[in-house]
């Protein structure tokens, strides 16, 4: 059987909302082994986002909308960071020394830029494009990720965590929703800075002008079939609320923190 470098879970393009999971998988092609690692390492967050294939799909399920999904493990390459960005491919990561990427010859970087990393962008830019053609405006678009409980030795207060650039449009009510749970720690921007030039919601939402933000959940309260069905439950109503406001819906440049970037205008 062939290796996916990405999965589509099919939706309702006209409804104008596209879900995305960068680090569903921590799946490898059979040339490359398990990197010279140990299986354990494959369990870890090094490897994938915990939790987040399952949330995806169940909120793709319960919205009725489309779900692009990563097929490959971040430590192949990282489809979430710009194809010139050192942390591409990490050699080390978290403790862990990635043997097959250390050293990483030019040509094999190509090659997984080529065979996996593009093919996924290509795969999200076709499913934005089809919302837009369907729905005849612009899409919202949502990126769910997670996060470990610790970094190093530090607890991570945050039950999740909204990542964003200059454009508030999707943020903000994500933020009020959650926020409106007196049980829920929601970080702003925390526990990452969503600014990252040419990650995936830079190439995808900031340079065309779409609405956009990026979900963090942490990896503790997705990591069986009961987390994920609460934080879908919880998510769906909000996304759901969100997609029914036109603001959401407008093509606008904001730019992003990054520095400035040239827009892309959509006929």
């Amino acid at each position: 059987m062939s290796f996916s470098p990405y999965h589509l879970v099919d939706g309702d393009y006209a409804k104008g909302l596209v879900l995305l999971a960068d680090h569903a998988s921590r799946a490898l092609p059979e040339e490359y082994g398990s990197l010279g690692l140990d299986a354990a390492q494959f369990e870890r967050h090094i490897a994938y986002d915990i939790g987040v294939e399952q949330l995806t799909r169940k909120l793709a399920a319960m919205l009725g909308v489309p779900a692009v999904l990563g097929g490959f493990s971040r430590l192949l390459i990282d489809p979430n960071r710009g194809d010139d960005d050192p942390t591409l491919i990490m050699r080390l990561s978290d403790g862990a020394v990635i043997p097959r990427n250390n050293p990483m010859p030019e040509d094999e970087r190509k090659k997984r830029i080529n065979q996996y990393y593009r093919p996924y962008h290509d795969a999200v830019a076709a499913a934005i494009a089809e919302t837009v053609e369907q729905s005849g405006k612009a899409p919202l678009v949502i990126s769910i990720h997670s996060f470990t409980a610790f970094w190093k030795a530090t607890p991570r207060p945050w039950h999740a965590g909204i990542l964003w650039d200059k454009d508030p449009r999707a943020v903000l009510p994500l933020l009020a929703g959650l926020r409106a749970d007196p049980l829920l720690v929601v970080g702003d921007n925390e526990p990452y800075d969503g600014a990252l030039k040419g990650d995936t919601m830079y190439t995808h939402c900031i340079l065309p002008g779409y609405a956009h933000a990026l979900i963090e959940v942490r990896q503790d309260l997705i990591g069986d079939d009961a987390g994920t069905t609460l934080w879908a439950e919880r998510l769906g109503p909000i996304l759901e609320g969100m997609n029914a406001v036109p603001d959401m819906h407008e093509v606008r440049h904001y730019g992003s923190r990054t520095g400035i970037i040239e827009e892309i205008i959509h006929d």
